[in-house]
């Protein structure tokens, strides 16, 4: 009795000599297509209607394994797929690939061509390259952290054009509006941009009274925040002080011998401007202390640091100074003690700008901040994600959001009955922004109203705006 074995190599002998006739048929089957298909059909019959006998298989326990014996069939000759062996004593096929054939005439597939280059939609707000679907439109990661910001803080933005500024990659940081209202006729939708993204996710209840953490303006949830904002929050304001002293530890003094009221249009006093040159020089200068003392500003590259001082110096030159605004008398005070009027204000260099400056510290003054809100304000505007030209724009927009998360944190702590002075503040973002871009057209006037050698090179530096038109 034959075993499994010799089964095997018997069922392997017979299909090879049936594949051998399938290949390569005699010569009396080529005179006509009926004689090699009745061989074909013939032999493939043969093959399923005499299977080898069963009786001859031995039982042998070790090969029980084996489910269909039928099915053992054998690849290891398959060295390559140019060759295919069905046994060492049967006949093979062999070819090579050119030949475009494989066993059993199929034909062979040609190889795979290589993918497509990679293509990036523009962006449908700016034409940047777009990094996907973010609210619902195609959009560079600048133009979706822009929205998002502006729907979740719920930002007022001015034209100073004609509210049809050309937003594209270059110009889209010049009008907020404009980019804006952009944003909206792309289709980025409000209702897609998730609120509160940086609020605790405490909502179980509270014991006393069963409510909900976060439904109440006064809840511990809301009065809380994480040791890395706290001291955050501490570190500018000792920054900010040091850097900008309180007023009421100031000796102030007043100009003697100014020149009475003169017409509007009249051009800048010079001497009145050379005391406000010096005091703007050393503004500057205390300003990036300040900045530099800000936890994680020096981690940015110095490229940034650089970018979001340029962009941010005149916004927090006018907060500092309209924060020391005194409405019983219309003035204000200089970090030497330096108290001006409105009028000499405006000849000092303000020029037309001095009455949306005036302005401006009337509507500031309501909200009562003190040094730490007023120092968090101004890292708020220096560590600014949408500055034009960051190389690291993402880090930037972190930082940024822990300060306002500070702020947040603080003037609702300080003030846990009056919880809209936070958004309150962080709106007056808006009217610095429109303030400064005046602001930088007034440094580049007043040039034409004072001696050639006058402008301090600090000044031009740093309050010049190289964007403007």
């Amino acid at each position: 009795m034959m075993n499994v074995m010799e089964f095997q190599e018997q069922w392997r002998n017979r299909m090879n000599g049936i594949l051998t006739d399938l290949f390569h048929p005699p010569p009396s089957m080529n005179g006509g297509l009926g004689n090699g298909m009745g061989a074909m059909y013939g032999g493939m019959s043969a093959m399923m209607d005499s299977p080898p006998p069963l009786q001859n298989l031995s039982l042998n326990p070790q090969n029980a394994y084996h489910p269909n014996p039928y099915c053992q069939w054998d690849y290891s000759q398959r060295s390559s797929p140019d060759s295919v062996g069905l046994s060492s004593t049967g006949s093979s096929y062999s070819g090579s690939e050119s030949d475009g054939v494989l066993p059993g005439g199929q034909q062979q597939c040609p190889p795979s061509p290589p993918p497509p280059p990679r293509t990036y939609k523009p962006c449908f707000v700016c034409g940047d390259k777009s990094s996907g679907y973010h609210y619902g439109v195609a959009s560079c990661e600048g133009c979706k952290g822009f929205f998002r910001r502006s729907v979740q803080k719920n930002m007022q933005y001015t034209c100073h054009r004609n509210k049809q500024c050309v937003i594209n990659k270059s110009t889209r940081s010049r009008c907020q509006f404009c980019r804006l209202q952009k944003c909206i006729q792309a289709g980025m939708l409000r209702e897609s941009v998730r609120n509160d993204r940086n609020k605790r996710r405490g909502k179980e209840k509270d014991p006393k009274n069963g409510e909900q953490n976060g439904n109440s303006p006064n809840s511990s949830e809301e009065l809380t925040c994480s040791p890395e904002i706290e001291n955050l929050v501490s570190a500018v304001a000792k920054f900010h002080v040091d850097t900008f002293p309180n007023a009421n530890t100031l000796s102030t003094y007043k100009m003697p011998g100014t020149r009475p009221t003169k017409p509007q249009g009249v051009a800048t006093d010079h001497r009145l401007w050379e005391k406000f040159a010096e005091l703007s020089t050393k503004s500057i200068v205390k300003i990036v202390e300040f900045a530099k003392g800000i936890p994680g500003f020096q981690d940015f590259t110095i490229a940034d640091q650089i970018t979001l001082l340029k962009c941010a110096c005149l916004e927090v030159l006018f907060l500092r100074i309209c924060s020391r605004y005194n409405p019983e008398e219309d003035t204000m005070t200089f970090s030497d003690g330096l108290t001006l009027n409105r009028q000499q204000m405006k000849i000092c260099g303000f020029g037309p700008i001095t009455d949306q400056v005036f302005t401006f510290a009337q509507s500031l003054h309501p909200l009562d901040a003190d040094p730490t809100e007023i120092g968090l304000l101004s890292a708020i505007c220096l560590v600014c994600a949408d500055r034009p030209d960051l190389e690291e724009p993402d880090k930037v927009e972190n930082l940024q959001e822990s300060l306002v998360e500070g702020l947040k944190f603080y003037a609702r702590k300080r003030r846990p009955d009056t919880p809209q002075v936070f958004p309150k503040l962080i709106m007056k973002i808006s009217d610095l922004r429109s303030i400064s871009l005046r602001g930088a057209d007034r440094v580049v006037s007043v040039k034409t109203e004072i001696p050639s050698d006058a402008m301090p090179p600090l000044m031009s530096e740093m309050l010049e705006n190289d964007e403007a038109e």
